[in-house]
């Protein structure tokens, strides 16, 4: 929707590359649940009301998929015969191959998805791999659906149904604000973005992100697994357990982008760069993100039902059953706490450290130590 040049443009007049006003900005450029010169509701962003965590009994609609027709099966018969070593699952495979199914993708999610989609988007449940979200980030990538429609679409919708403003706003954002913003980057910076490595974290990546049976942490055993089976997770597994987890270990931001680039149906070099480099890994030092975004168990057991299938304990940080989580995401804070200080958004989280007894500390770099140490023999 942005050309290269008016990206540029807005980019060179900006002090720092904030997607908030990137996002304002294209509201108005492209009159996106506009009213006049102001937000339809009064404000920009409802994201606050969009972080329930679930609770039970939630019941998302079953997704919309499509059996292989005569060539997409051929492929996949052709894949199985060459019988080499692969990631992933070829069968059962039920994405849409064509404009006509696209659409109807989009046209399910705006009709049985979007009206509940945004409150528990942030949500992570059991056995429910897609939530109320719409899937059609793969379509969007390689041209089945254009941005423009799905947006005309999905507002068109809340004025003639009179959806939800939150739910709305919402996915909007996620397309005229942070896909736009990604694509922007990523033709803006330099082409040695992809190296970038501001942490200098060289650890290798867990063999159980290819083999999600290795670990016995029910998040990412859940979460790789249904990635394995679909190529598929939503925005908040990503970030928040998959990428975070390789960034408190101190996973090569390089390792981690490669694996999110081979393991999911919608990955292309301009959404993986800059979503896993920039926003996951934090590796550009603050140019994307504000902020990295790590965090302990707490987060995780607040906005999923994993924990409570977990031989680990989210609420405790070292010793006997605690949650890798917790002592890695409190050495990743002590390890970089000087770099870390220079980012205005980290100064309360930073401030906890001092709460913590040096004995505690020592005995969380030591347990880190032991974890990456098992990790990589």
């Amino acid at each position: 929707m942005w050309s290269e040049s008016d990206f540029q443009t807005w980019a060179k007049s900006q002090k720092r590359l904030i997607m908030e006003n990137f996002y304002r900005v294209g509201r108005k450029r492209f009159n996106s649940l506009m009213a006049g010169n102001k937000p339809i509701g009064g404000k920009w962003n409802f994201d606050k009301q969009n972080r329930k965590p679930p609770k039970r009994n939630l019941n998302p609609p079953d997704a919309l998929w499509f059996e292989p027709d005569p060539i997409t099966q051929e492929v996949i018969n052709s894949v199985n015969a060459q019988n080499f070593p692969s990631y992933g699952k070829t069968e059962p495979f039920r994405w849409a191959v064509n404009r006509h199914q696209a659409l109807q993708v989009l046209d399910f999610f705006i009709h049985h998805r979007l009206p509940n989609f945004g409150p528990y988007q942030d949500a992570m449940v059991t056995n429910e791999d897609t939530m109320w979200h719409s899937l059609i980030s793969p379509y969007l990538n390689i041209g089945l659906l254009q941005p423009e429609e799905v947006i005309k679409a999905v507002e068109n919708a809340y004025h003639q149904n009179q959806l939800d403003l939150s739910s709305t706003e919402g996915f909007i954002r996620q397309v005229l604000g942070w896909r736009e913003y990604m694509h922007g980057i990523y033709i803006y910076m330099n082409p040695d973005y992809s190296q970038s490595n501001w942490f200098n974290h060289t650890q290798p990546l867990p063999d159980f992100y290819w083999h999600a049976e290795k670990t016995d942490m029910n998040c990412l055993r859940q979460i790789l697994s249904q990635v394995e089976r679909t190529g598929y997770a939503h925005h908040i597994q990503r970030l928040m357990v998959l990428s975070n987890f390789a960034l408190i270990v101190g996973v090569s931001p390089q390792s981690i982008e490669e694996w999110f680039h081979g393991a999911f149906i919608d990955a292309h070099d301009w959404v993986m760069q800059t979503n896993v480099i920039g926003m996951g890994q934090f590796a550009d030092g603050g140019i994307l993100a504000s902020k990295p975004y790590a965090a302990s168990a707490n987060y995780i057991n607040k906005m999923s039902d994993y924990c409570s299938s977990c031989g680990y304990n989210p609420r405790k940080r070292t010793g006997q059953g605690a949650c890798p989580f917790n002592f890695l995401y409190w050495d990743f804070l002590c390890r970089h706490r000087d770099q870390l200080k220079a980012q205005g958004r980290m100064s309360l989280v930073l401030s906890h450290i001092d709460k913590i007894s040096d004995q505690d500390i020592q005995q969380i770099h030591e347990e880190a130590f032991r974890w990456r140490k098992r990790q990589s023999t």
